[in-house]
């Protein structure tokens, strides 16, 4: 098995980039898709939430006002600690779950939002960076995802650097590109994990980056 950390800053285009790797064969374990199930109605994450942030952060039907606690945590970083003290233990303890049901031979991706935050790069074989400039990361936020500009660059700032996530990639896919260049080069580090999940295990490779 050959686990794979894949991140990007927010509008960078990680989770295109899994998905075309899920089209290539990739076992994916998505870290917000999971962070969702375990704040889902009637878990103890909820609860935990709840008894951390109030009952304001929850709508009409008792789920999770996403967006009203994001305005809360991401303007706070305190706040956004205690969130994540709650959440990511969670989150971690599923994703080990799900990472033993994979096969022995499989490419597992771990779409991880912050794995440069929290420190996580030596957990895995390989670690590949989604990366796009600030420019287009907002562009994407406010045009695709109707976030407000100020909201969007709080997110931004709440986030590693660029530099940073750069420091710790294995392998960078630039995604200033449009969708076709994106493919071909995400079709090009298939074939790369590929070759190295069938290959000699426990050394990381040289960093490498498609450009």
């Amino acid at each position: 098995m050959l686990k794979v950390g894949l991140t990007g800053g927010i509008g960078a285009g990680k989770s295109e980039v899994s998905r075309l790797l899920v089209e290539c064969g990739a076992v994916l374990i998505d870290a917000d898709r999971i962070a969702r199930e375990v704040v889902a109605p009637g878990t103890p994450g909820l609860a935990a939430v709840v008894e951390a942030f109030g009952e304001e952060v929850l709508t009409e039907d008792g789920s999770l006002d996403r967006p009203k606690l994001g305005s809360i945590v991401f303007a706070d970083p305190d706040r956004l600690a205690v969130l994540n003290s709650i959440v990511h233990p969670l989150v971690g303890a599923r994703s080990r779950e799900l990472e033993e049901a994979a096969a022995e031979d499989a490419v597992v991706i771990h779409d991880v939002p912050l794995l440069t935050e929290n420190g996580l790069a030596p957990l895995y074989d390989v670690v590949v960076v989604v990366d796009a400039a600030s420019e287009t990361q907002l562009d994407r936020l406010v045009r695709l995802r109707g976030m407000t500009e100020e909201d969007a660059r709080a997110r931004m700032a709440a986030q590693a650097t660029r530099e940073k996530r750069r420091e710790i990639a294995d392998i960078v896919i630039d995604n200033d590109v449009p969708l076709e260049e994106l493919q071909r080069r995400v079709k090009d580090v298939w074939d790369e994990l590929v070759r190295r999940a069938h290959g000699a295990q426990g050394s990381r490779w040289p960093r490498s980056s498609q450009e």
